[in-house]
């Protein structure tokens, strides 16, 4: 038998939106920590992604 907190996306609650904002952190969680892998792997490439989004607040009008 399968344990079902082995895979956190196959884990269902009664409520559906708590299942659902579950999932969601889960997934934000996971691609926050890719995003920070990515640029300590490939620190040019994060570097001037980071410059250009700075130039991009900058020239941003309200």
């Amino acid at each position: 038998m399968p344990d079902p907190d082995a895979d956190p996306y196959l884990h269902p609650d009664l409520d559906p939106e708590t299942d659902r904002r579950r999932r969601r952190a889960l997934f934000l969680r996971e691609l926050h920590e890719a995003k920070a892998l990515r640029d300590r792997v490939q620190p040019r490439r994060a570097r001037a992604a980071r410059m250009r989004q700075a130039m991009r607040m900058r020239t941003f009008r309200w």
